[in-house]
Order: structure tokens, then sequence, then C-alpha cells
């Protein structure tokens, strides 16, 4: 059953007081049962739970009244959506975490939390071949079924996002903002086709949140938590990917690594991730293998030795969409994108403005 509007409304007012986290909200909901007996309550009552003073002085105040009233306009707009914790459509791997948040704002699909994801981070100023590694690695992942996670930031993370959707699969951005917010401001096309392609941007910060630097680890717990596993594509020792794989080896979820040249800095946060446990992935079939049953894609066979793959002759002809290559071959489209992306990974095609093209040798 549904909140109802007053209960959502007084969720709304404690998510809005200052210096309120996931814990403290979840102290005052399990002691009053209900959000609104906790805004009706005393200010003793919340002092006997350990609660600043300054909580429950300003639980009353105007500015958290009037942020609450924007978050009900704000989710009267289609495809947008609150998410409380403990109510249905609540991601079920998220609610797991101790410090799982108490609401998640979502614009866009935001039943796609439910389905198997995978998350893929890794450094903002990454290497062109770091960047088509995670574009090629994203599309296979999305063209296998899983729904990839990533946070929207420059580097890595534009670069799963759009190899998602490159595939037509669906892809979600947690933010480190509020919503009403993206960040970085390049990235508010990319957000927009996110939700054209029928993903989702998540967020558990107030609406009109901006860039906090204390926002942004915090968020990392969220891209793990919503996810099956993470892959760290390239990552320095002090990248901020590295706090959300040993957030997500925290959680329970796998970490995946992809190594390097040990001349390459940003190959040195992977290499120790692999150290520490990581399972080391120099092709898609190191992360599907161990999560399969998860996914609907079968092993791409390979063309026997020297027999020439069938979709090269068909990229030699004419660069082509991976569609087109799917009318033309016969193959099912998720098919199609696996073999692409080995083929891409051996160095044999390329994708350029979202078509392929077969390179020399």
């Amino acid at each position: 059953m549904p909140l109802s509007p007053a209960e959502l409304e007084a969720r709304l007012r404690l998510h809005a007081l200052p210096g309120f986290g996931p814990r403290r909200h979840r102290r005052l909901l399990e002691a009053f049962a209900s959000a609104s007996a906790a805004l009706s309550a005393p200010a003793s009552a919340w002092r006997a739970l350990g609660l600043p003073a300054g909580c429950a002085e300003a639980r009353r105040s105007a500015e958290v009244r009037q942020q609450a009233a924007m978050a009900l306009a704000w989710l009267e707009q289609p495809q947008r959506q609150l998410l409380p914790l403990g109510e249905p459509g609540y991601p079920a791997l998220l609610a797991e975490l101790d410090d799982a948040p108490p609401l998640l704002f979502v614009e866009g699909e935001a039943a796609l939390l439910e389905q198997p994801q995978l998350a893929m981070v890794g450094s903002r100023r990454a290497s062109k071949p770091g960047l088509d590694t995670a574009r090629a690695f994203a599309r296979q992942l999305a063209g296998a079924g899983f729904v990839i996670s990533s946070g929207l930031a420059l580097g890595i993370d534009g670069a799963a996002h759009r190899g998602a959707l490159e595939a037509s699969g669906q892809t979600v951005a947690v933010l480190g903002t509020g919503l009403q917010r993206i960040y970085p401001a390049r990235h508010a096309p990319l957000a927009a086709e996110i939700l054209a392609g029928g993903g989702a941007l998540v967020s558990e910060l107030p609406l009109d949140c901006p860039p906090q630097a204390g926002n942004f680890p915090r968020r990392n717990r969220i891209i793990s938590g919503l996810s099956l596993g993470v892959l760290v594509v390239e990552a320095s020792p002090s990248s901020g990917s590295l706090i959300t794989a040993r957030l997500a080896a925290e959680q329970g979820r796998e970490v995946y690594a992809i190594p390097g040249s040990i001349h390459h800095p940003g190959a040195r946060g992977c290499h120790q991730l692999i150290r520490d446990g990581a399972t080391l992935v120099e092709s898609i079939e190191h992360i599907l293998e161990a999560l399969r049953g998860w996914q609907n894609l079968a092993p791409a066979p390979r063309p026997p030795a020297g027999e020439r793959h069938p979709l090269l002759a068909l990229l030699h002809a004419a660069p082509q969409t991976s569609e087109a290559l799917a009318l033309a071959s016969g193959w099912p489209l998720a098919r199609v994108l696996a073999a692409l992306t080995e083929l891409e990974l051996d160095g044999l095609v390329a994708c350029e403005g979202g078509r392929w093209l077969g390179c020399a040798g």
C-alpha cells in the first residue's frame, strides 16, 4: 500500500533536515513507526534518541516545508518517482545496506533498479584506449541483458553510459547532486539521452543540491549497492573508483578490474585491486562466466582458425550499424554485439558515429 500524501510529505521534511543522514532517518522511523509521528513528537523525544537539537528545531521551519513542497511538485510530472526505503519498488539489493538511502529520487524507468545491473567506473581523465575499452565492454554487457550503472562523470563513466546506449541497452546514472542540478553540466545532453533511451537518473540528494565534494564518495555506495558487481576500467591509486570497488567488496558484490601497462599511471589502481583479490578481466567472458545465471547471452562462437569472420566480410564491404548487421547476417542483435566487441578488442573493427567499420589487418 503506497504512503499517504501526509506521510510522503513528512518523509520529505525529514529528508530536508540539515545534518540528517540515513542512519538518523532510520532511527526515527524505528522509534516512532512513521515520519508523521516523528515530526509531531516533542523535542525531548528527539534528544532522547541522541539526535541534535538543530534537527528538532528545523523540522517545522519554512525552508524545510518549502523544500518538501518543491519535491511534491516535481513528482507531479511524468516519469518521476520517489522510492522510500521499506516500500514497494525500492531496489532490494540496495535495501540490504546499513546506510541505504531513506529516499531515492528517480527520473525515468524506476523499474530498471530491480533488474540485474553491473556498475562500470574509472578515471575522469581516462586515456583514449581506456575510453574505447569502457564503451566496448558496456556495449556487450548491455547486449547480454545487464543494465549498466555509473555516475555520469567525465571519462570512463560517460563512456560506459554511451556504450550501453549504442547497444540499445538501458543505463542508470547515479548522481552526486540533485536531479535538478545535472553535473557536470556538459553531460546534460548525455543525461537526456539516457532518459530518451529508457534509462534512469537516480539521486538520494535534495533536488536542488549543488555539487559538493563530500557527496560524490557517498554516491558511490549507491552505484555499487544497486549492482551485482563493479568493473573498474582505468583508475589511479587515489581514484574515487577504488572507493566504489572497496564498498562493493564490503557489500559482498563482485569486483572486476581490467589490467593495463605497468608504465601507465591509470592502470595502477586496477593492478592494486587485482592484487587485493579483484577478478582480472581481459574479455567479456571473464565477467559473464561468474554471472551466467543473471544474463541471457550465450558465448559468441568464434570462426575456425584461418576462416574470415562473417561480420568482417560485411563491414569491409561498407560501414553498418549493429542493427543493419543483425539483419544482413541473420544473427540476433545480442550475438552481433557480442561478436563486435570481441572483434573490437582484437583491433579488427571500430565504431565511429554509431556505425561499425572493418579495420585493415
